[in-house]
């Protein structure tokens, strides 16, 4: 912005410097950022104790396994072949139908057998599968 020696002919300059504007404004932006954490209180509070309790069993997930061998258990219980694992099932299915069920194959299984079980699961009825794996 050039400055212009002011004649008597020529007008007050009518621009506003705006300059000094954007300065107030960043000051005031860094100020709000360094208040704004201090402005956040946490309220203390002291919880009441209660006494352990356990867990409802009787919504608890069914546990399906599969061990390296290809070998079923359902509740740590061993099936047979895959119809009676079916069968099971649908007996659990009936008692609850919200039933989920907790998949654990061992990693050294053949994926088409898991593949198998997962579809008389599916055959049987229920749909909340969750596969169980561990942390690396």
């Amino acid at each position: 912005m050039a400055f212009k020696p002011q004649s008597e002919d020529e007008g007050a300059m009518s621009e506003i410097n705006v300059t000094p504007l954007v300065d107030v404004m960043l000051v005031l932006v860094i100020i709000l950022l360094v208040t704004a954490p201090m402005l956040t209180q946490s309220v203390h509070v002291k919880l009441p104790k209660t006494a352990e309790t356990t867990a409802d069993t009787k919504d608890q997930p069914l546990q399906l396994g599969i061990d390296a061998q290809g070998a079923i258990t359902l509740n740590k219980l061993p099936m047979a072949d895959l119809a009676a694992l079916e069968t099971a099932l649908k007996n659990e299915l009936v008692q609850n139908p919200e039933i989920g069920l907790h998949l654990y194959a061992d990693q050294d299984v053949v994926y088409s057998k898991v593949a198998e079980v997962m579809a008389t699961v599916q055959h049987a009825g229920i749909a909340k599968i969750a596969f169980v794996t561990e942390q690396q």
